[in-house]
């Protein structure tokens, strides 16, 4: 099968990057979002803009999915008038790379197979800068063959693409990284306040971190954030790993794992989402973590 039209709904700061890789590989590329404005500029880059799910669906091989949330992903595609179960071919395939709850994904996974369809949860990890470079972390899940076949899809747009195993095994992956993210960016955030109130400039001790047994991608990605207090600078948006460390704390909860560990930064950024910190950056955590401790900036 020659798999030349690709479809994208959700054209935010993920999806905008992953079309415009793949036209960058003379794709068809058929786009849709509500926000026109992400649509035109796409068009503007020689993608097609379409008005709705079941136009784009009925044209495309495969679609791509990257939307916010689970009820959304679900509507998108099990709509009974205007979903794309009901309008895409036979033998097509649904790539979500979303961040999804592991049962819906499942759930979807098998409705999927009842239309013909191949559905595979396709997460990601590299954030917009990754998005748009093709350089992203594509973690699978699903059937094994549907993953070979659109595999030289998935390298138009990341550079470390792991088959995890079966349906939902990507998003577990997935969610367990981004509460390990959440959770390292609010005690980076702590450390950081602990030795500038302790007499060390928070720019020297993030340095010498980088280069110790505490080194971490976190530090490279958010650091900056941080340390500039540029929280307005989104890279991933905190109402997002909120979100995300929900679906963990639910993940961990059905398998009867406790989350003592991680109960702590859950507790930190739902205050932040309590204090409509949700548009900015995750990072934008450091303010509720420095507003507990109560230190004044200087």
């Amino acid at each position: 099968m020659t798999m030349k039209h690709i479809g994208v709904v959700g054209c935010g700061l993920m999806g905008s990057g992953i079309a415009t890789n793949l036209l960058k590989k003379a794709y068809q590329v058929h786009v849709y979002d509500i926000n026109k404005e992400s649509v035109q500029r796409l068009a503007q880059k020689g993608a097609i803009a379409e008005d709705n799910i079941p136009s784009l669906a009925e044209k495309v091989d495969i679609m791509i999915l990257s939307l916010p949330s689970p009820s959304l992903i679900k509507t998108v595609l099990t709509d009974c008038e205007e979903g794309a179960f009901v309008s895409m071919r036979k033998g097509s395939y649904i790539l979500d790379m979303s961040t999804n709850d592991v049962e819906v994904t499942r759930e979807l996974h098998a409705v999927a197979g009842h239309y013909g369809l191949a559905f595979l949860d396709c997460p990601l990890s590299g954030g917009p800068d990754g998005a748009e470079s093709g350089t992203l972390t594509i973690m699978v899940g699903g059937n094994e063959d549907a993953f070979s076949n659109v595999l030289p899809v998935l390298e138009s747009m990341g550079t470390n693409i792991d088959y995890i195993g079966e349906s939902g095994s990507g998003q577990i992956v997935k969610l367990c990284n981004n509460m390990l993210v959440g959770g390292v960016i609010s005690l980076l955030s702590e450390a950081l306040i602990t030795a500038e109130k302790a007499g060390v400039s928070q720019e020297k001790i993030a340095r010498v971190f980088q280069k110790g047994s505490a080194q971490t991608k976190v530090m490279d990605v958010f650091g900056p954030n941080i340390l500039n207090r540029s929280f307005e600078e989104v890279k991933f948006s905190l109402a997002n790993m909120l979100k995300d460390m929900n679906l963990y704390r639910n993940l961990a909860e059905d398998h009867l794992i406790s989350t003592l560990s991680s109960q702590s930064a859950l507790q930190l950024f739902q205050i932040a989402g309590i204090q409509q910190k949700g548009g900015k950056d995750s990072t934008a955590v450091y303010e509720v973590v420095r507003g507990m401790l109560e230190v004044k900036e200087t």
